[in-house]
């Protein structure tokens, strides 16, 4: 059987020759310290030999945090490259021992190759995005401020890193987890001077909260569900006790307009919010240790169904990243309102998603959880999670918010994915698309539009499900 670079052996010679030259060490030094010949030191250093377990324990020991950026590196080097080879645009490819070797003993080698894969699938998703843009109707027009935001967010991973970090640290002065409405209510007071109250009645209405500054009041509206209320709280301590942060990440932005940095504080300071609630460290480890089981963790930090399937989808912190999930909320007209993708597929800017994914049907079956094996053009497999979710609105007159969210992975984390229990991964998924326009296949009964690259046929006399054939 074929073998894929990068699974066996650490070939680090690279991370070890800079490491020594960090310290100073001549190569007689660095061998003595690790109790090695200076041959070997040398052939592990050229790529000649592959660094053993032991001879790792000891460099992690002697240089406990120099050493553990070069194994970092090399981790996310073997990673990238297990990426780069799972691409079905490399099933054709015949992986041989030598190319496995010459991957791992040619560290620089393997990082050119991943740079270029990187180049191409971003080259790949620009071509979506243009192909896109035509099918919206107004070719050339300028992003609105809503979708350069959700832009933003989706070029930067999803995951704000000085933001989860402070949002992580200010966690751990509220004392254990999950801090309730009380605590969170009396940090705000205690720190901030901002005090709680509730609206009273027929004031504010459809205002879920409202902070006045002058008089030092945070004013939640009547009815909501106890997780709205902490996240709201948690809104407004970051706003704050994390400004510096904030500030920081705006004006790297770097945003043209007055709209677009008001839409970005607001959706950082909801980040910020779900990073106080469900700290980093605490709720990868929980998520980990569960497999994902929203509900479980739900009750665990005390939060919401959607804030828990959201907060999935950033734990991309370098390092300790969580599974790669891809994220999104539906409306009942099958508009995709939230979105993010660390996986390989990508939603669609413009328009709705592929109608055979299973989120449509679980937005007109609320509180239930549906499943679905599903595979993309690309020949990819991901196991996907969709429910279907009722909020609220508190009068008989302002009819409920119905919508779905959806989290799913590719089929290769499905032992992680309790969702995927049950599901043989190995079999051929449901064959969806990113949308209409952007779909190659050409055997789809419920087509909306003909794709923007293929050219069609019409036949007058013969009347098939859709009325022409894609060539």
């Amino acid at each position: 059987m074929a073998q894929k670079p990068g699974h066996s052996r650490l070939y680090a010679g690279t991370e070890l020759r800079a490491l020594r030259l960090s310290q100073g060490l001549g190569q007689a030094a660095m061998a003595a310290r690790l109790g090695l010949s200076v041959s070997y030191l040398s052939q592990l250093e050229n790529d000649n030999r592959p660094l053993t377990a032991p001879i790792a324990a000891r460099l992690a020991k002697l240089f406990p945090l120099d050493w553990s950026d070069g194994r970092a590196a090399a981790a996310r080097r073997e990673a990238a490259l297990k990426a780069v080879f799972d691409d079905p645009l490399f099933d054709d490819l015949e992986r041989s021992s030598r190319m496995a070797r010459a991957m791992e003993q040619q560290p620089a080698l393997a990082e050119l190759l991943i740079r270029l894969h990187t180049a191409w699938r971003d080259t790949h998703r620009q071509r979506q995005i243009a192909d896109e843009a035509l099918s919206s109707g107004v070719p050339g027009a300028t992003r609105l401020p809503w979708e350069e935001i959700r832009d933003w967010f989706h070029e930067a991973g999803n995951y704000i890193d000085p933001l989860d970090r402070a949002a992580e640290a200010l966690a751990g002065t509220l004392g254990p987890l999950p801090a309730g409405e009380a605590r969170l209510a009396a940090f705000l007071k205690e720190r901030n001077g901002v005090e709680l109250r509730e609206m009273e009645e027929g004031e504010g209405e459809g205002v879920l909260r409202r902070f006045e500054a002058a008089r030092g009041l945070l004013l939640l509206g009547r009815g909501l569900p106890p997780e709205t209320r902490r996240f709201m709280i948690a809104h407004q301590i970051g706003a704050q006790n994390l400004a510096d942060e904030l500030a920081s990440v705006l004006d790297r932005a770097a945003l043209p307009s007055p709209e677009g940095r008001r839409l970005l504080t607001a959706g950082l300071l909801n980040y910020a919010a779900a990073a106080l609630l469900m700290p980093y460290g605490p709720f990868r480890r929980a998520a980990r240790a569960m497999r994902h089981d929203i509900d479980r963790l739900c009750q665990r930090f005390q939060t919401s169904f959607e804030q828990t399937c959201h907060r999935l989808s950033t734990l991309q912190r370098p390092g300790e990243r969580g599974i790669p999930f891809f994220f999104c909320r539906v409306d009942m007209a099958g508009n995709i309102t939230k979105r993010h993708s660390a996986t390989r597929l990508q939603f669609a800017r413009f328009g709705g998603a592929c109608p055979l994914w299973i989120v449509h049907e679980a937005v007109a079956i609320p509180d239930r959880v549906l499943v679905q094996l599903a595979e993309t053009p690309d020949g990819v497999r991901y196991v996907s999670m969709a429910k279907g979710l009722v909020k609220p609105s508190g009068s008989y007159a302002r009819p409920p918010r119905r919508y779905a969210v959806a989290l799913g992975c590719e089929a290769a984390h499905a032992q992680e994915f309790i969702y995927a229990d049950g599901i043989d991964t190995a079999k051929r998924g449901t064959p969806i698309g990113i949308s209409c326009r952007l779909c190659p296949r050409t055997g789809c009964d419920q087509r909306a539009f003909p794709p923007s690259d293929r050219p069609i046929a019409v036949d007058p006399n013969l009347r098939e499900f859709v009325p022409y054939r894609v060539l």
